[in-house]
């Protein structure tokens, strides 16, 4: 009898202690979130061959996250940000929303480059999930009818190929030898950008193709050589378009050399070395924001975001920027709108917002919301960013 009733005590403060133990961690989940959390996903390109674009936008993407959840979330409701490689892959990149979507996400940012976004477009389009691309290609979201889940912050090719024709007038460069990678991204900057030459009087005398794989474009290089053009237009990411400089350098070529906005990170220059040097090509303010004039609207964003970052991180990369965009619009969509796929998507496509990479006014026409002044030419010196004047 005696140790019925001491066996029936122990049992009894156990379960006490249970109850206690479970209130207070229920206590302790209530005020650390009261609120169910937004689900939201992201598929960069944090290995292979595109990994120094999806790097940092993983890292920006992670910690603009952090920070909105430190400061109490979308209105009480943290964010919960499902980030995913594709491994630089379109086959991983599909493979990645399928399983982001069977996870419930909201809303998804992504991919990296053109061709790991246009992976995904069909599959959010049909499961009515809003997508954000960090990607330049114009095919993303145009026609923007057959692209209504589709948005992107990063400048379309269409927009560098002008800004690039511009400063060839302001030149006096009429002849060029255009080069560009095999893939989406280099598709879709040669049609752009013959589309931008012919408009503004500019003649291609060559052009080539290169993998983005390659190291050696000796013979592509010997072809632009012997077309003797004004300047040379190469439309790549590293490290193709660092071995394409370095190669450009040992030939001896002496025409001057344009870059896409695809060379905006550190990794050009780390893999190109003194070849950068004098190579010229249009991105977003990010890389040279310290040297903004004061009134510029985007000049604090940027010089912020960049401290930032490279406290945390390194050396800034403007393709970090479109992840920082593409977060803190679905935030402020979230917190319009509430975690509505359909709500969030009607949300975005009327939202006006002054980013690291844009001043961004979306349309149900235009799904980029960006202008051709959101880029400046910059250009290598010292082996550091300085703004064309």
């Amino acid at each position: 009898m005696f140790r019925n009733k001491r066996l029936l005590a122990i049992l009894s403060g156990l379960l006490l202690l249970g109850l206690v133990l479970a209130g207070c961690g229920q206590s302790t989940k209530t005020s650390a979130g009261a609120k169910e959390p937004y689900k939201l996903g992201a598929v960069f390109d944090t290995s292979g061959k595109s990994s120094s674009l999806g790097i940092p936008e993983r890292d920006t993407a992670q910690m603009v996250v952090d920070e909105i959840n430190k400061n109490g979330g979308i209105d009480g409701h943290p964010i919960d940000l499902i980030i995913m490689d594709s491994k630089s892959n379109e086959t991983e990149a599909a493979l990645a929303a399928r399983k982001l979507i069977q996870q419930g996400v909201v809303g998804i940012i992504g991919a990296s480059t053109s061709g790991t976004t246009m992976a995904m477009v069909d599959i959010v389009q049909k499961a009515n999930i809003p997508l954000i691309s960090c990607a330049a290609s114009v095919r993303i979201v145009e026609p923007a009818a057959e692209r209504k889940w589709v948005f992107k912050v990063a400048q379309s090719d269409s927009l560098v190929a002008e800004n690039i024709v511009d400063y060839l007038k302001s030149k006096g460069l009429t002849k060029v030898a255009l080069a560009t990678v095999n893939n989406a991204y280099g598709d879709s900057g040669r049609v752009e950008f013959e589309e931008a030459a012919a408009k503004g009087g500019i003649n291609i005398v060559a052009r080539e193709k290169f993998e983005q794989d390659d190291t050696i474009m000796t013979a592509q290089l010997t072809n632009i050589k012997k077309a003797a053009p004004d300047a040379v237009i190469c439309w790549a990411i590293p490290p193709a378009a660092s071995s394409f400089t370095v190669n450009y350098h040992q030939l001896g070529l002496n025409f001057p050399l344009i870059h896409s906005s695809g060379v905006g990170n550190q990794k050009y220059i780390e893999l190109a070395g003194k070849a950068a040097e004098g190579t010229v090509f249009p991105v977003g303010r990010l890389l040279v924001a310290e040297q903004l004039p004061d009134d510029d609207p985007q000049k604090q964003i940027n010089v912020e975001y960049a401290k930032q970052y490279e406290d945390k991180f390194g050396p800034r990369s403007t393709f970090g920027g479109h992840a920082w965009d593409g977060v803190h619009i679905f935030a402020q969509a979230l917190k319009k709108v509430g975690a509505d796929p359909v709500k969030l998507r009607d949300e975005i496509e009327k939202i006006s917002f002054t980013g690291v990479t844009a001043v961004f006014n979306f349309t149900p026409e235009d799904h980029s919301g960006i202008t051709k002044d959101s880029l400046k030419m910059v250009e290598v010196k010292d082996g550091k960013w300085s703004l064309v004047k």
